[in-house]
């Protein structure tokens, strides 16, 4: 089980309460912004609570199926959300995110060797290992792109 929990200590990492890759995190960045800088679009780039929203949809899809559901996310659908229309709205979803956050991990922690080699779901998208690997990078990626539009919208 030792590689589970280094897993689910790099995914807490990225979202919840990390500094070694990108020097932030989630956590970090979102949980003062306020919900219009994080609405605020920038020409062509998605707003910080449409990329929030991004994550925590693959973070659920992929919990789901961490406790035995089926895969129902589609990439097709992983930016169609309702905005977030009140400062407390936004605090309500930041809480969730760090639950549904730490219940992904909590999950990833419990998985064995065996359960990790596993493939997930279908063989065309590998194992378990190789999907929770791809969702910390995922989440890194978005991170870089939130750091940068809080950025630029800060300094306009």
């Amino acid at each position: 089980m030792e590689k589970s929990h280094g897993l689910a200590n790099r995914f807490r990492e990225v979202i919840l309460n990390g500094t070694w890759i990108a020097n932030t995190n989630y956590k970090d960045q979102l949980t003062n912004t306020r919900l219009d800088i994080a609405n605020k679009k920038l020409g062509a780039l998605n707003a910080i609570s449409v990329l929030a929203q991004h994550i925590h949809y693959y973070i659920n899809g992929i919990k789901n199926v961490f406790k035995g559901g089926n895969l129902d996310i589609k990439d097709s659908f992983s930016f169609d959300f309702p905005p977030i229309a009140s400062q407390s709205d936004w605090e309500l979803f930041l809480e969730k995110l760090w639950a549904d956050t730490d219940e992904f991990a909590n999950l990833v922690e419990q998985m064995s060797e065996e359960k990790l080699n596993e493939n997930f779901v279908d063989e065309k998208y590998g194992t378990y290992h190789r999907n929770i690997e791809g969702m910390t990078e995922h989440c890194y990626y978005h991170l870089g792109q939130i750091v940068l539009i809080k950025k630029l919208l800060q300094s306009s």
